[in-house]
């Protein structure tokens, strides 16, 4: 399953073509259901996204679909995955985080991740958009945060229409350029690689200075 799943993704293109060919504007609602399965459901962030956008841009340029359609009807199940995701979180975070003690499940980390979201949460929704796994779990966390949903909204539909706009007309201008065609697959990984960026640098900072304050703490 794995494999099939690295198959689909490295060659998007032509998976996607056939799908149209098979579908035709079936193909509109089907990729709705994948993007909101992506960003709406907490199980399913091995979904594609920035590869998929950029694939169906692609698969636009050629005629096959129409972006002015696609633009507006994708943002739209992004938008709708966002906030069912949030108001899971929202509604499963009291439950789950109940107890007054606990190491990672308590009263205590629910309140503290209110706290950020309600600092930080309007960034953290739309960087998150650009980053794989985490923008699944970002409006779960959000809602279990009780970040208030007028906000949430406000940074979702900027954050969606942003990155949706982004790589569907990133594929559409230059996924048929001779030298992208020829070589899709490593576009995608690219694609996939560049997005790891962020979350990789953020992880080493996190860790050096997670390094140097054990360090100044032995040292005093």
């Amino acid at each position: 399953m794995i494999g099939d799943l690295i198959d689909f993704v490295l060659h998007l293109d032509k998976h996607l073509a056939s799908l149209v060919s098979s579908y035709g504007t079936w193909t509109y609602g089907i990729l709705c259901l994948v993007l909101f399965c992506e960003t709406g459901l907490v199980v399913t962030p091995f979904l594609p996204g920035d590869s998929l956008l950029f694939a169906v841009g692609t698969i636009a340029s050629t005629g096959a679909l129409d972006v002015r359609v696609l633009f507006p009807l994708l943002s739209a199940a992004v938008f709708v995955g966002d906030s069912t995701n949030y108001w899971i979180g929202r509604v499963v975070g009291p439950r789950v985080f109940h107890a007054d003690t606990g190491r990672f499940l308590n009263k205590r980390h629910l309140e503290r991740t209110h706290q950020f979201y309600e600092k930080h949460g309007g960034k953290t929704i739309v960087f998150a958009r650009f980053l794989p796994f985490v923008r699944t779990f970002a409006p779960f966390v959000a809602g279990i945060g009780r970040m208030n949903y007028g906000h949430f909204l406000l940074y979702s539909i900027f954050g969606g229409f942003f990155w949706v706009g982004l790589f569907v007309h990133a594929g559409y201008w230059f996924g048929n350029i001779p030298f992208v065609k020829k070589n899709f697959s490593l576009v995608i990984i690219a694609i996939i690689l560049i997005s790891m960026i962020p979350p990789f640098i953020e992880y080493m900072r996190h860790r050096n200075a997670s390094r140097r304050a054990a360090v100044a703490a032995s040292d005093s």
